[in-house]
């Protein structure tokens, strides 16, 4: 391809010597591996035209390369200097690139002239020291954990890349080099002593050289940082030991302050964490922080402080939630006992609940019982009561001794008394017990007195009896009336009305519903007259003290709320087209009943489909029985009929009773029955046999299955499984027998033995099979006919030739074709079968025989019957071995 460029050129040149060309091209130029971009590779320049058109802006340029590379491009030096230079865009590796680019430069100016040149560039080797992989040639940071055992830490890679092979060794070398750390020719860094993070240097930095053969070099470095591990022990800083408090200090109070350190964390923010390990109430740790608070009221003359007032506590503290390590201290401290305790009670608020009849001076409680001075010493501990006082207890309540804190009743607590409703029937008394000694302090008790009502009158209904009446077309949720009992005592408790018994049905266990809390009585679902009239309820009033019944009655009252309904609702009727005027359509009559009316109250009419008003009803009004009748004739030549199927809408309507006003007033109900009747055209056939035509009634029936006779489609079910059952077993059994009673193969014959219109003069083949059995033969006859000798079992009856080869019988061969008809001689036949087999050794599955004129017939033109044949002839058979066995 150069050449043929080379040659064109040429031929330019010669052409047209002041033709546009490129100057020092084509040529070749050397470049080194990995030059950095805009380096020079090759300068040329441009010959214009004898026109001295300019060059294109951005030509000359690269328009092709061999192999392809964006490595190159060129550059313009001056107006027609230029230089192609490397662009930065590829690496140029001599040892894994290509070595060699073939560079189309082309040029074109204005007039459109053209030049191409090539320059080939060739990749010459430079030897490049060695370089580390991956990250390692930007410097690695290495951890080690304090503690750790001296040894290896990180194996420093670098590769030659002169070296493609990865063949040539590496010598690798640590700058200023530092004790606790060696590295071997081939890069191991090992350490050489137990690095301590709280005592030494946490970070260290390595510098790292590597060489090839030639000593070309390059570094890197690597900073290894111990990582520090929780080893120290926290330690306490905190000097006292025995803290010495007051009692009854307030809940939150600073009682001391304990402090540590961890040489962990030494240099950092401390992250111990503080705890109580003593089981002990009265303080608690601020796990933080380390101080300590009153978390308890510390009373120095209860519980065990009483008698020991030294309160001792372990603290722990440790540098992590869970695990880690840990240190304990025991602390103490002293309670000092105050004046600080007033007479208390074991409460200070009491309720007692007093009958209403409770008589006058009983005791109602003793405060000196309850009450008590926590102070070790008298007069300290030493106490007494105020004089009662309170809304509602002058008269009532004394303290009896005076001071002596015992509550008695002196005054009247029934429950209805006009003056003890007005307090609510219920006291308060405030006494106040108090210390005899400085600084006297003192407690107030309150005594909340409640007088119990009790149970002095019954609870008794408004009425004796209660008789309420309910039309039954109410709808659910229809008040039916409301009970009402009461009680005279006081407070009025609240009473609850509950249904005992009655209000149910068959279909619906509640037909009433009661309000538990107002006593009123409502309707649950629709009552229906004609099948209950009246509902008798029992109510059942209660509260918290008693318990009464009353009965009510409730009364149905009667309404026309049913519809009629005839038997049947619906029917097909077929009639001829000359039926009669006045005929009752094929006896159809409608039978009506009323749960609610009389008979005499049906009225009957047709609703649409009455087209041309062919039928009617009659009687239409005034029976519950009523019967279709043709009221007009059909006409379908020229007169208005067009259709053959009726559907006739008839309504049954209970108000012909009724006169018109109070129609408008009563409620009224109607019931519908269907009827599809189809007219049947004349025939299209003469029928010579009947002059008149024949009506065909259809009727058709429904059946309508009802949801109580599940046992219908049960038992029809199960029964014709059970009868498909007994036929599938009989049909084996079936089977069995024929299977085992005869072996014949079936389809073995398929010829016909006599074809058709052969019947008469024709021998018949008699197909006999042989069944081998394995019997003992004890006698020996020959036959009548032919005088052949056979074998026989006296027990069995079996038989067999004696000479089956030997003894095939002449008379066949002999036989004229024209003689009787053949007979089939079957397993009973009329003489031991006379045959050999197609091998040779056996008997044959077919004989050709002919009857004998007397054997044939007893009569002419009549067959033989059994008694007249030979006896020995009938009862022998000599059976044939199976083909398959």
């Amino acid at each position: 391809m150069q050449e043929a460029i080379l040659l064109l050129v040429l031929l330019g040149a010669m052409s047209k010597a002041e033709a546009l060309h490129l100057i020092h091209l084509p040529a070749t130029s050397n470049v080194a591996e990995n030059s950095p971009p805009e380096t020079s590779v090759h300068k040329f320049s441009v010959n214009l035209s004898t026109s001295l058109s300019p060059v294109i802006p951005g030509f000359p340029m690269i328009i092709n390369s061999n192999p392809l590379t964006e490595a190159f491009r060129v550059n313009l030096l001056s107006g027609t200097d230029f230089e192609v230079v490397t662009s930065g865009k590829e690496q140029l590796d001599f040892e894994t690139g290509p070595k060699i680019f073939d560079l189309q430069i082309y040029i074109k100016d204005d007039v459109g002239v053209t030049d191409l040149q090539v320059l080939t560039v060739q990749v010459t080797d430079v030897n490049e020291p060695p370089q580390f992989l991956g990250n390692l040639a930007k410097g690695l940071s290495l951890y080690i954990v304090e503690g750790a055992n001296p040894g290896f830490i990180y194996q420093v890679e670098a590769f030659d890349p002169e070296d493609t092979s990865r063949n040539t060794p590496l010598s690798y070398f640590m700058i200023s080099p530092i004790k606790s750390f060696i590295m071997s020719a081939n890069g191991t860094l090992f350490s050489t002593t137990e690095f301590d993070f709280e005592a030494g240097d946490n970070s260290y930095h390595l510098t790292v050289e590597v060489r090839d053969s030639q000593g070309l070099r390059a570094s890197t470095y690597l900073e290894v940082n111990i990582a520090n591990i929780n080893d120290e022990t926290p330690r306490f800083t905190s000097p006292t030991r025995r803290y010495v408090i007051p009692e009854e200090l307030g809940l939150g109070s600073f009682v001391a302050n304990i402090t540590a350190e961890d040489p962990d964390d030494k240099g950092s923010t401390s992250s111990l964490l503080y705890s109580i390990t003593t089981v002990s109430g009265y303080f608690m740790i601020n796990q933080l922080t380390g101080s300590i608070q009153v978390a308890h009221r510390i009373d120095r003359d209860a519980g065990e402080l009483r008698h020991n007032p030294t309160i001792s506590l372990e603290v722990l503290v440790k540098d992590r939630p869970f695990g880690g390590q840990e240190n304990r201290m025991q602390i103490t401290f002293m309670v000092e006992d105050i004046n600080d305790n007033p007479a208390t009670c074991t409460k200070f608020t009491f309720s007692i609940m007093v009958p209403e009849r409770a008589a006058k001076g009983t005791s109602l409680l003793d405060l000196s019982m309850v009450c008590f001075d926590d102070d070790s010493k008298a007069p300290n501990s030493q106490f007494n009561f105020t004089t009662p006082s309170g809304v509602g207890s002058s008269g009532r309540f004394l303290q009896d001794p005076a001071g002596s804190g015992k509550i008695v009743l002196i005054g009247d607590l029934d429950y209805e008394n006009s003056s003890n409703l007005a307090v609510g029937n219920k006291y308060t008394v405030t006494i106040q017990v108090q210390d005899v000694a400085p600084p006297y302090y003192k407690n107030n008790i309150y005594i909340y007195v409640l007088t119990s009502p009790e149970n002095e009158f019954p609870l008794v209904f408004d009425q004796p009896s209660y008789v309420f009446d309910l039309s039954e077309l109410s709808p659910a949720r229809t008040r039916v009336g409301q009970v009402r009992a009461t009680d005279k005592d006081f407070p009025q408790s609240s009473v609850v009305y509950s249904l005992s018994t009655g209000g149910a049905s068959l279909h619906h266990p509640n037909i009433f519903w009661i309000n538990p809390k107002t006593g009123e009585l409502q309707l649950v679902t629709k009552v229906d007259y004609e099948t209950t009239p009246i509902y008798i309820l029992r109510i059942q009033a209660t509260n918290s003290e008693d318990t009464r019944s009353v009965t009510v009655t409730i009364n149905i009252l009667e309404k026309n709320d049913e519809k009629p309904v005839c038997i049947p609702n619906s029917y097909f009727l077929a009639i001829p087209v000359d039926l009669k005027v006045g005929t009752n359509i094929q006896n159809f009559k409608l039978q009506c009943t009323d749960r609610d009316s009389s008979p005499r109250s049906f009225r009957y009419s047709i609703g649409p489909g009455n087209i041309n008003s062919h039928f009617t009803l009659s009687p239409n009004a005034g029976s519950n029985i009523t019967r279709l009748l043709l009221a007009t004739p059909f006409d379908y030549t020229g007169g208005p009929d067009k259709i053959w199927d009726y559907k006739l809408l008839i309504y049954i309507t209970d108000d012909n009773l009724l006169s018109s006003r109070k129609k408008a007033e009563a409620l009224v109900e109607t019931g519908t029955v269907t009827l599809t009747i189809s007219v049947i055209r004349h025939p299209t056939t003469i029928v010579t046999t009947t002059p008149t035509p024949k009506i065909i009634y259809q009727i058709l029936r429904k059946n309508v299955y009802s949801p109580s006779a599940w046992y219908v489609p049960f038992v029809i079910t199960l029964g014709s499984i059970l009868l498909l059952g007994l036929l599938v077993s009989l049909v084996v059994l079936l089977a069995k027998v024929i299977y085992r009673h005869c072996p014949c193969k079936p389809g073995k014959h398929k010829e016909p033995l006599v074809k058709k219109g052969e019947m008469k003069n024709t021998k018949r083949e008699v197909v006999v099979e042989e069944i081998q059995m394995s019997t003992a033969f004890d006698g020996e006859a020959v036959d009548p006919v032919t005088g052949a000798k056979y074998e026989f079992n006296s027990k069995t009856g079996a038989r067999k030739w004696k000479y089956p080869l030997t003894q095939i019988p002449k008379w066949k061969a002999s036989r004229p074709q024209g003689a009787a008809q053949s007979r089939a001689v079957s397993a009973e036949g009329t003489g031991p079968p006379r045959s050999t087999t197609k091998e040779g050794d056996g008997l044959s599955g077919k004989i050709q025989a002919e009857d004998t004129g007397s054997g044939a017939r007893n009569q002419p033109g009549k067959p033989g019957t059994q008694k007249d044949r030979n006896p020995a002839l009938t009862s022998r058979s000599s059976p044939k071995p199976h083909p398959g066995k």
